[in-house]
């Protein structure tokens, strides 16, 4: 840990301070945490200057100063890595790996994959992939709007000491986030990829928010609902259909997913990240899973076009 965490203050950068990152950024730098923010030139310039506003319903509106930069130079407790996983290669480059050094890498990326892929580039016993239930945007450099009325985390890592683990979730707990430490890395990241997975393809196949979707395709969400558990439960993390279809149900009905809000923007899609994970899962296990497939086909037909 550097000299600051000896008193329980972390020095933590975040890779991507956009809806997610700057969120955690921000509550952090509100908890007494030293933050450092990296991204391009000018959201670095932006941050610099005027910090990060907030904008939510469950913290309250309020401004955080953070340190920026366009790559790391010095060690820190933790990264957290928050871009998208399209973007992965290029944002990883300012993050050096000599520079990160005995830090904990933190991925908050969608999918199931990416941890193998870290393990490669750094330290494989510092890659702690975490999951986080949100949805908060950033709709300009150092401006995050959080609409949902939780922030929950779950930490993990097979290969991390568990006190790392421990002291990044000491960090973010006084913050208001929900954190836990979970045991079993597959079952935690599949426990995500189980939710995101019919979220993201029927939404943004349908461009419509899930209230529409549980209504009008309630079929054809369980159907895949029931696909992607199955795929769970073959790479050794069990899932539970009836609970994912319960928690459709108790999110507000104009809930869009962040594949869905790229689709809207003209962005490139998380579509192999996610649906091409789980096509390929699928078919390591020998699952059939013709809702999905049908639905990732149908996505990268209208990404070709």
């Amino acid at each position: 840990m550097t000299k600051d965490g000896l008193d329980g203050r972390l020095t933590v950068a975040v890779l991507g301070p956009g809806g997610v990152g700057g969120l955690l950024a921000a509550l952090l730098s509100r908890a007494g945490h030293r933050v450092i923010c990296l991204a391009g030139d000018e959201t670095a310039k932006a941050l610099r200057a005027d910090g990060i506003r907030v904008r939510s319903g469950r913290f309250g509106d309020f401004s955080a100063a953070v340190e920026a930069d366009t790559e790391l130079r010095e060690p820190v407790d933790a990264c957290l890595v928050a871009v998208k996983h399209t973007v992965l290669d290029a944002a990883l480059d300012r993050v050096p790996p000599q520079a990160l050094g005995d830090g904990l890498l933190v991925p908050f990326l969608n999918g199931i994959e990416h941890p193998a892929t870290l393990r490669a580039r750094y330290r494989p016993d510092r890659v702690a992939p975490a999951v986080i239930r949100v949805e908060s945007t950033r709709t300009a450099p150092g401006v995050i709007e959080h609409g949902s009325p939780f922030a929950e985390v779950d930490l993990t890592g097979d290969t991390v000491p568990r006190e790392r683990l421990d002291a990044l979730a000491g960090a973010l707990e006084p913050t208001g986030v929900g954190v836990q430490v979970k045991d079993d890395e597959a079952a935690t990241l599949w426990a995500k990829m189980s939710f995101l997975a019919p979220f993201a393809l029927l939404t943004t196949c349908y461009g419509l928010p899930l209230g529409d979707i549980r209504t009008l395709h309630r079929e054809e969400l369980t159907a895949l609902v029931e696909e992607t558990a199955a795929v769970s439960s073959a790479s050794g993390a069990p899932a539970d259909p009836a609970a994912a279809l319960a928690r459709y149900d108790a999110f507000p009905p104009a809930t869009k997913s962040s594949m869905q809000r790229d689709a809207e923007a003209g962005r490139t899609l998380e579509l192999d990240a996610i649906g091409g994970a789980l096509l390929r899962a699928a078919d390591r296990h020998g699952v059939a899973v013709p809702v999905a497939g049908e639905l990732v086909r149908e996505l990268a037909g209208r990404a070709g076009r």
